[in-house]
């Protein structure tokens, strides 16, 4: 395979996806250090005090607690089925002749030969394959949750094992460990999305995964310090 053929494809699908990488590291870096400027970090906490508050009154918020982890469950196997469905079908025209794919070889930047577009498709099965897992786990989780939640456990009983079975904070954990694998099951269907674009040329996929980037930054921040400290200037000028 020739460079020229090739060079837009190397250059940039990595610098898309390396955009999208140093993206999510900053995020990370800004839950580990400040949680609760984050919808993420804020959504965590916020589950902690609903575990905390489900269990001490479980008898009049048992079937509430059932109903949210459902509704929770219901949303992960709606996106796993997804990852799944999309899966079978890249691996049906994976499978298939190339046929299907030469009239888009001159209507398309970058290289065009089978290698590539093989590549492709495999890349983006790839994607999909693990967010289909993150999602399968996350399933698992909550599902754990939603039994241990409604578990009494005697304080007698408690006492003479010298454990606890279902204390909050493991409950909590559970919770937690399920959410965080679905926010990394949906993390990796949107990165998989500008790659579904490389079958159409490499510059989509940059363009579309640089786009992605302040789009996600304005869900996963707060800015209501920032619009506070707008409001306050303005009340200063006016009382002046």
């Amino acid at each position: 395979m020739e460079w020229k053929e090739c060079y837009l494809d190397v250059i940039l699908v990595p610098l898309g996806l390396m955009a999208y990488a140093a993206y999510h590291v900053y995020l990370w870096h800004k839950l580990r250090t400040q949680p609760l400027t984050t919808v993420i970090g804020t959504n965590a906490r916020a589950r902690r005090f609903w575990v905390a508050s489900i269990i001490k009154d479980n008898e009049k918020k048992n079937i509430l607690a059932v109903q949210t982890l459902r509704n929770c469950i219901m949303g992960s196997t709606l996106m796993a089925t997804t990852s799944i469905l999309l899966c079978a079908g890249l691996a049906a025209v994976i499978s298939s002749t190339y046929a299907i794919k030469k009239p888009l070889s001159d209507a398309v930047y970058g290289a065009h030969g089978e290698f590539m577009v093989a590549l492709k498709y495999v890349t983006i099965l790839i994607f999909f394959l693990f967010s289909f897992f993150s999602h399968s786990l996350s399933i698992r989780f909550i599902n754990q949750v939603n039994i241990l939640i409604n578990t009494p456990f005697p304080p007698d009983e408690l006492e003479e094992m010298m454990m606890m079975i279902t204390p909050e904070e493991y409950v909590a954990e559970l919770l937690e460990r399920g959410f965080v694998l679905n926010t990394v099951g949906n993390r990796l269907f949107y990165a998989a999305l500008p790659l579904m674009l490389w079958i159409f040329g490499p510059v989509l996929v940059f363009l579309c995964s640089v786009m992605m980037v302040p789009l996600l930054y304005n869900l996963d921040f707060f800015f209501f310090g920032k619009e506070i400290s707008k409001i306050d200037r303005k009340s200063s000028f006016g009382s002046v």
